[in-house]
């Protein structure tokens, strides 16, 4: 006769099991984990009474921030230059526009059910630069024109990086291709681009595009300062990102190519039908490092006079009347750079569990 089976004791289960056997399971766990817990409590506390219980939130002028907390009424005082710069204040209304399109286009992409999710991220690939450009700009269709030197704050960082990432992907991808070539010329001219883009930092190409770029122009023609440090951006990380899908494709086994080879398909159908959507797959995660860094890069063409959303709050806190909030400014701009990266970080997640090969390990 056998025995019903019994449960197990609740103390090997549920979140006290969990707790038993991962914190306190030796007398050397227990130890560190008590060690943690008061260096995590004792840190957080202080930290919590800074950004929330002892902060100033509402007030007319920095007088009000008396307290010891921190002082968010900067923050709450000088939001519209952090997000629009020096864009005019009656034609912001066409930034909050593009704000709720990009919006539109890709947070669908984090719900799987979400109708007509697909055309939304397709908008947000080929229709969304084009309107953005309208918008922003103007100059056209009755809108008034707002020059490039106007653009700033939040708006300006996240049109650097989408351009930058727009642009990167593609270009990175074709000179990947090129270095894999069988044609000497081809190649070496791939190669070439690469190591000299790849060898060159960042702080030193938008100088170059800002200052180096206009001598190499036709008489007459120039570019806005913003537009040269966007070429120069997307160059800089097309290289980087050609190393990444270029690892890809030296993951894809040869008989993949032999297979394509064998049914017929031409070097593009083949490329673009077999290989790089394998590829492509397998280096989503270093493909997205990429645009996260790229998005923090971006701060740098505060050396170049254009004014992101750090370089708004590096500005703002150089006034005598807020010479106490610097910790508070940088703050902001951390938490804004983290929503926006997290964001992509979470998003790849997402695309690698849906598009699973089984390569983990």
């Amino acid at each position: 006769m056998t025995t019903p089976s019994e449960l197990p004791p609740k103390s090997e289960i549920g979140f006290w099991g969990w707790v038993r056997k991962n914190l306190f399971s030796t007398w050397y766990n227990t130890l560190l984990s008590l060690v943690i817990g008061y260096l995590v409590i004792s840190s957080v506390t202080p930290l919590v009474n800074w950004l929330f219980l002892e902060a100033t939130f509402t007030g007319e002028d920095p007088a009000d921030c008396a307290s010891a907390g921190a002082c968010w009424l900067f923050i709450n005082q000088r939001l519209n230059f952090f997000i629009y710069g020096f864009y005019p204040d009656d034609l912001q209304w066409r930034v909050n526009i593009m704000f709720f399109l990009l919006a539109l286009s890709f947070l669908p992409q984090f719900i799987e059910r979400f109708p007509g999710r697909k055309w939304f991220g397709v908008f947000g690939l080929t229709g969304l630069p084009v309107i953005g450009f309208i918008l922003i700009s103007g100059g056209m269709f009755g809108l008034e024109e707002v020059p490039s030197s106007k653009w700033g704050g939040l708006m300006l960082t996240l049109i650097i990086a989408y351009v930058g990432i727009l642009a990167a992907l593609p270009i990175g991808t074709m000179l990947a291709l090129g270095r894999r070539s069988e044609m000497p010329i081809i190649r070496g001219l791939c190669v070439t681009f690469i190591e000299v883009w790849r060898a060159v930092p960042l702080i030193t190409v938008l100088f170059m595009a800002s200052v180096m770029l206009p001598l190499f122009l036709p008489e007459g023609l120039n570019f806005e300062k913003l537009l040269r440090a966007l070429i120069g951006i997307t160059l800089w990380q097309s290289a980087y990102m050609a190393e990444v899908v270029r690892g890809g494709l030296q993951a894809i086994p040869k008989g993949q190519y032999e297979a394509a080879s064998a049914l017929g398909l031409g070097y593009w159908r083949k490329m673009g039908l077999i290989v790089l959507p394998q590829a492509l797959t397998l280096v989503i995660p270093g493909i997205v490092n990429t645009f996260i860094a790229l998005f923090k890069d971006t701060t740098l063409v505060l050396i170049i006079g254009l004014f992101d959303i750090l370089g708004t709050v590096q500005s703002t806190i150089t006034d005598p009347a807020w010479r106490n909030v610097t910790t508070e400014g940088y703050v902001f701009v951390a938490f804004c750079f983290w929503i926006f990266c997290f964001g992509m970080s979470q998003y790849s997640q997402k695309l690698e569990r849906k598009l699973d090969t089984g390569h983990r390990t």
